[in-house]
Order: structure tokens, then sequence, then C-alpha cells
């Protein structure tokens, strides 16, 4: 069992459709490894896409298969991140709803105004289009897995708060 960069253990994941009689099966089962993204902070692995909201669940696609940066434009995107020891991202937004759930460890999660909350193992993040930043204060890495829905820019005084993404060259799969 190859472990992730990060050092913890492969994701496992399992999809699941229709055969041709209609009835549940089991599609696909993979064991993955996150791997590190350019910036050196984290250790990402995609996990879904859907190219639309709602989802159809007649696409056939691999929804890992589809293209798809931080977030996935008219989309969703489900995704492993683990940050790792003493590391940060850049301060960041994005026009979706997220939703962050610590599987392992913590993380600090800090807003443009420099006010912060720790998140610990099983605690739930419900980001809605607000610039932040993560960032791992201990020595342990804290995975996360996120979930990010398309949503309209959020409307400061009628005006569309811009989004704020990391280097849009770095590989989010």
């Amino acid at each position: 069992m190859k472990l992730s960069d990060s050092g913890l253990p492969p994701v496992q994941r399992v999809v699941t459709g229709h055969d041709e009689k209609g009835r549940a099966v089991f599609k696909s089962e993979d064991l993955t490894p996150t791997r590190l993204i350019p910036s050196g902070d984290a250790s990402f692995l995609l996990i879904w896409t859907t190219g639309t909201v709602p989802a159809n669940n007649n696409d056939e696609t691999d929804g890992r298969e589809r293209e798809a940066g931080l977030t996935l434009e008219g989309g969703s995107v489900i995704r492993i991140v683990d940050m790792l020891p003493g590391k940060e991202s850049p301060m960041h937004r994005t026009n979706s709803i997220d939703y962050g759930i610590v599987l392992e460890g913590e993380i600090e999660l800090e807003l443009d105004d420099g006010a912060k909350k720790t998140v610990r193992r099983g605690g739930v993040i419900v980001q809605r289009g607000t610039n932040h930043l993560w960032r791992n204060t201990t020595e342990q890495v804290c995975r996360i897995a996120f979930i990010l829905i398309e949503a309209p820019a959020y409307l400061h005084d009628g005006r569309s708060l811009s989004e704020h993404k990391p280097a849009a060259t770095e590989d989010y799969r």
C-alpha cells in the first residue's frame, strides 16, 4: 500500500451506479494516495466532480476524470486535502459554498479580518464565499474532505465580491 505524499494512508473511493436492469451495482473501487500540490503546503486528491448542479446521475463519466480547478464552474467537486504540519494556504475566495469536514488532526481557519478559529477532528466548516486561509499549527497532518458547489458571488452593497484564487497554474487534481 503506497502512502500519500503527506504520509497518511491512501483514500478508498467506492463508486456506485446501475446495471442494465436498473439495479444498484458497484461500478468501481480504488485506493489512491493524495499528491503534493506545487505550492508544497498540502497534498490533494480529487475524488469526484459533477459537471452540473443539480447533478446528473445518468452521466456515466468518472467524475475524477473531469477537468477541475480548485472549483468547477457550473458543477461540484469533492477532494481530500492533507494540510501539512506548519504550512498554510494563500488567502483565497471562491464563488462556491464549501463544506469542510476535518477527518484527522486540526486546522486553523483565518478570515481576512484576522479572526481565527481552530477546527478539530469531527468538526465541520461551512465556507460561504468568504476570503480565508487554512493554517496547520500542529506537528501532525490534518486531513479534510472538502465539497465545493458553485454559487453566485457574494453581493456586498450590490456589488459582487470577486474570486481570489491561488495561482491558476497550480494543479488541483
